[in-house]
């Protein structure tokens, strides 16, 4: 604020009040921050080679470039390096400031512009050849694959071009009479090493590609011009386990609030008391003054209700208390109030309860002029974490059903789109799933007010490495510089979300096999956590490290990988190397009998959907091979579902393993979808085999198995196999059953082959020595004695015709919302058929686009942007949009030589 004195006519000295270009005396009308999108039209260009020198900081040479390594291997000592080429890490660092406790260790940025005089940072340099996109973009995905034994990218990291560095531009006109206010850039996620120029001024950036982060280009902005952003984003190779994407793949905003503002994340709001007549909600609120001199602040906040889309309804709810602020010049300060609400609509997890959801609105006055307001969403809930009883919410027991799920969206890549996000919620909603565990990242925030509106529970992961590496260039070499600034940030940007229940410092670290030192981190990153968030219990999971050592008295709670289960424990896994690790949930509990234990990992189990090996193992857990499981020249694995990585355990195991110790709080699988990169266990593949639902969104078996489990009320009947094999006519051709129900009878052409009854621990009906004959199979089920539910499964016709169906009859014309269309090629009864492998070809009639295809075979390394698509197994996938703003209707014409072609029609509108 600044004191401008004028001399009336009269004599006398009226005095204004300036807050950036708004007066603060006699003003009335309010001013209200502006959060604007800036994700469209931007122009972007990447290297074939590295042709600049602006590099955050040296990496180390690599000497092991093989990434085809079993997913538990242990990671290793970090690599020095001393930089002897100029870098940019000191410019950098300052960025992270906020996020850095203790004011001796924040970061002085040097003198100097490094990449003022670099053509690409500067207004004048002509970028008209660039290629045009908007964001959220993932510069990778529409590119084909790597081939081969040694490819540039390997298939840990899902053989597609990630690598590499590139730039991204745009101009911004920012308004003469936005003089005085504060211009922030937000960045939900950039991969990786993010490093921005405004008007050839080095600003900042952010080196962990999960984590969202602000710049303020205040002091660099052209006011009323043109002001010209340049996005350095430098990607390495080896740098992850799974598929990073490449570029700035999340969403991109301009903000511009007063210099006495709501700080970036500066509210926090807990409810330590709730019940279903009143709650109490407490709001901890930061303001900081940008100005120059001191500024006396009211904060106001109001309380509203918030709709089915997260906007706050019009009827104000309750007021929180007035709080004054007295700030002083470029100060932040931070007050709590409280606020008893009685009646309170509680937040809860679907199905059971309610996902009612709540804004509270903060508006700053100065001299009872608004300079801002600041809404933040959040829910009214109870969670206890109880050692032997587990989840409660709202004080109702809540048995976890979950699963892990990786930040790729398929064929769409990283890039985030929020439709292809609720498509797989949706689907896992419908299995019965009620938790995901983020691994091993933090999400796009879009994802975490889906899984607020959609009432999942979430364990929010932050890091998949400390100092210790799993791949030569991963978070290891920036962790010690960043490792707080990373962790308080994403804690801010997270902790009002009620689906958050519990945080994760880490997956797997390799800190767990180095004892005292390794706990000495653990409990350095527990103990930020606290800071930020004091309500929440904070864990790491563990995969190696045993009750008795160091590392897991660090948690507040007891996540296992695979321990709870056993690792590479039973008979069939006996020849394998590796960790070696008999159940330990019993184990886990004597030590920590005040703790909750949540398997944080489980299963692992591996399947291509549709495709069955024979013959089948005996056992009710068999890590696959080339020989027992899985076929090396297609490279499939059977869908049987009793097939695991070396370390993981079947479906069947895990659930017996848990049952008998009811004391564990649930499960989270390995994993919900298929996702790229990591494709165990055939390296050549571009996706992992460990999901439920494949990277198509199509249900392998195993969703129905998962399903029975979990929705127990629900009448589930199916079998497998598919009874198509005219190549096996007499032979023995085993059917499994998954079913809710507890007993059934199989029946072979009108035949019954037997009724069969679940034993104790016994989670599918097998009928392992029936002899294939074509024709029929059908299978009643029974529940308690009655009749609970049938499926039935013929042999087919030949192909003829080719059906599909989209998930959404009309979509909107925004540009980003998307419509997923499945196709299967049927026979001429309608009958899908279920080894179908036509190639299809897609066109596309309107004003839209087809996005991408896929048909969830992860061996397939057809361009996920190809119009041509084989199906797979019977199915087939396209990802359409409508171009922005159009109304009508998209023909989908659907074409394969030799069978009748499909025209679907999608209608599109502009709302």
């Amino acid at each position: 604020m600044k004191t401008i004195l004028i001399k009336t006519k009269l004599g006398f000295l009226l005095t204004l009040y300036i807050v950036g270009n708004a007066s603060l005396y006699g003003q009335k009308q309010a001013y209200k921050r502006e959060r604007i999108s800036i994700n469209k039209s931007w122009q972007f260009m990447r290297y074939n080679a590295n042709a600049d020198n602006l590099i955050y900081d040296v990496r180390p040479k690599i000497e092991d470039t093989n990434d085809n390594k079993v997913a538990d291997s242990k990671p290793t000592e970090a690599v020095k390096t001393e930089a002897k080429v100029p870098v940019l890490k000191d410019w950098i660092l300052p960025t992270a400031n906020d996020f850095i406790q203790d004011p001796k260790q924040k970061h002085i940025r040097p003198e100097g512009n490094p990449g003022a005089d670099f053509a690409f940072v500067q207004e004048n340099f002509k970028d008209n050849d660039w290629q045009k996109i908007n964001l959220p973009h993932d510069w990778a995905i529409t590119q084909p694959f790597y081939m081969g034994e040694q490819p540039e990218v390997g298939g840990g990291m899902g053989r597609l071009p990630s690598q590499g560095v590139a730039w991204y531009r745009k101009k911004i006109a920012i308004d003469s009479n936005d003089k005085g206010k504060e211009i922030y850039l937000d960045i939900d996620g950039a991969m990786s090493y993010a490093m921005v120029w405004l008007n050839g001024n080095l600003v900042g950036g952010w080196p962990y590609g999960y984590n969202s982060f602000r710049l303020n280009l205040t002091p660099f902005v052209n006011f009323g011009g043109n002001n010209q952003i340049a996005i350095r984003i430098d990607n390495p190779n080896h740098s992850a386990r799974w598929y990073p994407g490449g570029g700035i793949y999340r969403n991109v905003w301009l903000v511009k609030t007063g210099t006495v503002h709501v700080s970036q994340w500066g509210t926090f709001i807990k409810t330590p008391t709730v019940s279903q007549k009143n709650a109490t909600i407490k709001l901890a609120l930061q303001l900081q003054n940008n100005s120059k001199t001191q500024q006396i602040v009211e904060a106001k906040t109001q309380l509203f209700e918030a709709d089915a889309l997260g906007k706050a309804k019009n009827k104000i709810v309750a007021h929180f208390p007035t709080e004054t602020y007295q700030l002083k010049a470029t100060e932040k300060q931070s007050k709590e109030i409280e606020l008893k609400l009685q009646n309170p609509k509680l937040w809860g997890v679907f199905p059971l309860q309610k996902q009612n959801l709540y804004i509270a609105r903060t508006q700053l006055f100065v001299n009872n002029i608004q300079v801002d307001e600041y809404d933040t969403p959040f829910g009214i809930r109870e969670i206890e974490c109880h050692p032997t009883k587990g989840v409660f919410v709202n004080g109702e027991k809540i048995k976890i059903q979950g699963v892990n799920q990786h930040h790729d969206l398929g064929a769409l890549g990283a890039a985030f789109n929020i439709r292809a996000a609720q498509r797989q919620l949706e689907m896992l909603r419908e299995l019965g799933c009620n938790a995901i565990r983020l691994s091993h990242n933090p999400p796009a925030p879009e994802l975490l007010d889906l899984t607020d509106q959609m009432g999942f529970l979430v364990i929010d992961e932050v890091f998949d490495s400390w100092e210790r590496k799993k791949t030569p260039h991963d978070f290891h070499l920036i962790f010690p510089d960043w490792y707080e600034a990373d962790t308080r940030s994403f804690i801010r940007r997270d902790r009002n979300h009620p689906s958050v229940f519990a945080w994760s410092f880490g997956n797997e670290v390799g800190e767990q096999y180095t004892d005292v030192d390794g706990a000495k981190i653990a409990k350095k990153l527990h103990d930020i956590v606290h800071q930020e968030d004091p309500t929440r219990p904070a864990s790491a999971s563990q995969n190696y490290a045993k009750p008795d050592m160091p590392f897991s008295n660090e948690m507040d709670f007891m996540s296992l990988n695979y321990q709870g289960e056993g690792i590479r424990d039973a008979p069939a896994y006996a020849h394998l190397n590796g960790i070696r690790t008999s159940p330990l949930y019993p184990a886990f509990q004597k030590k920590f009998p005040e703790k909750m234990i949540v398997s944080s990992e489980t299963a692992s189990a591996l399947s291509t959907r549709g495709s069955y090996i024979f013959p089948i193992t005996k056992e009710n857990s068999a890590p696959v091979s080339d020989t027992t499981g899985g076929n090396p020249k297609t490279q499939e694995v059977s869908a049987y579902e009793l097939y695991t990585a070396q370390f993981g355990a079947s479906p069947d195991k895990v659930f017996a393993t848990q049952d008998k110790h009811p004391f564990v709080a649930g499960e989270f699988v390995w994993s919900g979808w298929d996702y790229i990169g990591e494709p165990t266990p055939y390296y050549s593949a571009r996706s992992s085999y460990c999901g439920i639902i494949d990277l198509a969104g199509f249900k392998k078996d195993r969703y129905y198995l998962y399903q029975s489990r979990w929705r127990p009320e629900l009448p589930i009947a199916h079998i497998l196999p598919h009874w198509n094999w005219p190549e096996r006519a007499g032979q023995i051709t085993p059917v499994h059953v998954f079913t809710s129900g507890d007993e059934a009878e199989l029946f072979l052409n009108g035949k019954s082959l037997g009724r069969k009854k679940k034993e104790q621990f016994e989670y599918r009906l097998r009928w392992d020595d029936v002899t294939y004959q074509p024709g029929e199979l059908k299978v009643i089920v029974y529940k308690n004695g009655k009749k609970w539910a049938e499926d039935l499964v013929k042999t087919t016709e030949e192909a003829s015709k080719l059906t599909a169906i989209v998930d959404r009859a009309t979509i909107k014309a925004d540009g980003e919302d998307l419509a997923f269309v499945t196709i299967k090629i049927t026979d001429k009864n309608g009958l899908m058929v279920p080894n179908a492998d036509n190639l299809i070809h897609f066109k596309l009639e309107g004003e839209g686009e087809i996005v991408a295809t896929d048909n969830g075979n992860p061996a397939d390394l057809t361009s996920f942007a190809s119009l041509d698509r084989k199906a797979f197994n019977g199915m087939a996938l396209a990802i359409i949009r409508a171009n922005k703003d159009t109304n009508g209707t998209l023909n989908l014409i659907i074409t394969s030589e030799g069978l009748e072609t499909y025209i679907l029609k999608i209608n599109h509108k502009s709302f």
